[in-house]
């Protein structure tokens, strides 16, 4: 596997590891963070990117979601002979990131009788469940958070080969991406969960099937498309409105 993809497995991991860390410690029974709330949780999942950039940025551009790679693949700015390689990459890296978690917080997994909180550390679930609404939900985020990723990105970014180039999050720096992820889970969130990164929800989803974790629910599968599809519709749209506005 070259570097930059055990890197976009690395920093993805490093990703849902902080995520699915802060959820558990805010909702998860017996933990000292015990129902910090949704702002804990927002800052948290804004940090977790900013780490995960951080630590992928100089070698694959940390991606770190299908919907950035795909969405900088559509506006021109990455390879799309690459595309496939990050994408296993991002959901090998959400997967262990999801396996750390329930490693790390297992006693108070045990400690939990909510079945449906155990699965909110894994991945998301709508708040009403509405197949129109939700998908919108995760589209319009999705939306924002590439066409506000390729609108830093663009100025600085040059035409020519793509050899040696990496670009996307890591590329822009990770404190505006951090604080974009906080602004549109304060903002949009409530609704869905903010997937908005089909790795982060179908990695941990199959680390919360897989894992013998106790009195857990079933994963969510009837549900598990739209942080899928929804997102890589938002990320799609939004490089289109870029593409055409540049």
């Amino acid at each position: 596997m070259e570097k930059a993809l055990i890197y976009e497995v690395i920093g993805t991991a490093i990703l849902i590891l902080m995520g699915g860390g802060v959820v558990a410690n805010s909702i998860l029974d017996k933990t000292k963070s015990n129902g910090a709330g949704w702002v804990n949780i927002t800052f948290g999942w804004g940090f977790a990117v900013f780490l995960g950039v951080i630590v992928a940025g100089p070698y694959s551009g940390a991606h770190l979601n299908p919907a950035v790679t795909i969405g900088l693949a559509v506006a021109g700015l990455f390879p799309w002979s690459s595309v496939l390689g990050y994408v296993l990459a991002q959901t090998i890296g959400a997967f262990l990131g999801a396996v750390l978690v329930y490693i790390f917080f297992k006693n108070h997994f045990d400690a939990t009788d909510d079945a449906e909180a155990k699965l909110a550390v894994f991945s998301t679930m709508p708040a009403i469940k509405n197949l129109f609404h939700n998908v919108m939900a995760e589209v319009i985020g999705t939306f924002v958070l590439i066409f506000v990723i390729l609108n830093l990105a663009g100025p600085s970014i040059k035409g020519g080969s793509f050899t040696g180039v990496n670009i996307g999050l890591g590329s822009i720096g990770a404190l505006p991406v951090a604080l974009l992820v906080v602004a549109i889970g304060m903002s949009l969130g409530g609704v869905t969960g903010y997937a908005i990164n089909p790795a982060r929800d179908l990695g941990p989803r199959m680390a919360h099937f897989l894992l013998p974790i106790r009195g857990k629910r079933n994963s969510g599968w009837s549900y598990a498309l739209i942080p899928v599809l929804a997102p890589v519709a938002g990320a799609v749209l939004a490089s289109w409105l870029y593409l055409a506005l540049t």
